[in-house]
């Protein structure tokens, strides 16, 4: 069984990027729908004693579908942090976004373009192969790179219930403050323990 991520920060720490409203239907309304969801379907599933990744990589429907919800929320609210302008990564991950996409300025663009670009709802994705190329990737619904054999490091969530409040529909407005929001270091560790 599954349970509700525990925040790491108030409720208001986001705030005015994801104000507490916002943060409070959308991690205690709909990620905790997610995971009381996934949760009465694993019972005869053959799931039961399965992994998120596992579930989502090797899952179909219902199953899978509230487990990559669980899954890209955990991985998103735990990489916020209080709003710190001008915020960049460092080290190994800073490299390869050198070597893969020319600057961290370029990356940043690309990544943007995909979150902004994605029609309906999903998520962008920076992921990283074993190797540690990287690439970013758009997913729409509860898609998640670990089904493309990817390693998921960075996300926006742009499904609407995640800015809708705060910013209606100006989902560009939304995407490029989320930047001032990424706490790289959980980003960097997540490359480096790949």
């Amino acid at each position: 069984m599954f349970t509700l991520l525990e925040l790491p920060y108030a409720p208001d720490a986001l705030a005015p990027v994801i104000s507490a409203d916002t943060l409070s239907y959308h991690h205690g309304k709909h990620l905790r729908t997610y995971v009381t969801n996934l949760n009465a379907a694993l019972p005869g599933s053959g799931f039961e004693d399965s992994s998120l990744e596992e579930i989502v990589v090797r899952s179909e429907g219902g199953i899978r579908n509230n487990a990559g919800q669980v899954l890209n929320h955990n991985l998103y609210f735990t990489q916020l942090g209080a709003p710190q302008a001008g915020r960049r990564p460092a080290g190994a991950l800073l490299a390869a976004m050198e070597r893969d996409f020319g600057s961290f300025e370029a990356f940043r663009e690309a990544f943007t373009k995909v979150a902004v670009g994605l029609f309906g709802s999903g998520w962008a994705w920076l992921a990283a192969d074993a190797q540690g190329n990287l690439r970013i990737t758009q997913e729409a619904n509860a898609g998640n790179p670990v089904q493309k054999g990817l390693i998921p490091l960075l996300t926006f969530d742009v499904w609407e219930h995640a800015y809708y409040l705060d910013w209606q529909n100006r989902r560009a407005d939304h995407v490029a403050a989320l930047w001032d929001l990424v706490d790289w270091k959980v980003i960097e560790k997540r490359f480096e323990s790949r």
